[in-house]
């Protein structure tokens, strides 16, 4: 609660991509470190709270994300998708982490799910660019002169940026 209460006034001063990468960092950390060691139960009660304020950070932001990445009518599908998606990894983590600590044990199982954070935060700072604008300056070379959104924003232009109909990949060209 303490994290989903800060965000709004955090989210105000910083973007989602350092926001949603600490939390996911702090989320592996965690389960590293607790690979190593047994903690005493004051010690595992802020470690999960740690854990809390990790998982808050990294997911509570995705709204907004996904939000600025659709148009209103396609909200509801890219939604969906995320659901499904996000239920799609924990359908492959949860018998994985169980199947782990009745094999191995805590501190074995803890690492992997560790490790597999591990992977997710690289990929995320590899392939969510930092800096990543809301507006993006473009040119449509890719659509006719008589296109509705060239007419209407011309060819070269700048706008908050949806993958659409008229803008079929993230532009490379100014």
């Amino acid at each position: 609660m303490l994290a989903a209460l800060a965000l709004p006034g955090l989210l105000k001063r910083l973007s989602d991509r350092p926001v949603m990468l600490f939390g996911a960092s702090l989320l592996t950390v965690l389960m590293l470190g607790q690979a190593f060691l047994t903690p005493s139960w004051p010690i595992f009660l802020i470690l999960w709270a740690l854990t809390g304020i990790g998982y808050s950070t990294t997911l509570t932001p995705q709204g907004r994300l996904l939000r600025r990445s659709a148009h209103v009518d396609d909200r509801p599908a890219v939604f969906t998708a995320q659901f499904a998606l996000s239920h799609a990894c924990w359908l492959v983590t949860y018998p994985l982490a169980g199947h782990a600590m009745t094999a191995w044990g805590m501190g074995p199982a803890l690492g992997l799910l560790g490790v597999l954070g591990a992977v997710g935060v690289t990929l995320a700072l590899k392939l969510w660019p930092e800096g990543d604008p809301v507006v993006v300056p473009h040119t449509h070379t890719d659509l006719p002169d008589d296109h509705p959104h060239v007419k209407e924003h011309g060819r070269k232009h700048a706008h908050a940026y949806v993958i659409d109909d008229a803008h079929h990949v993230w532009p490379t060209n100014g």
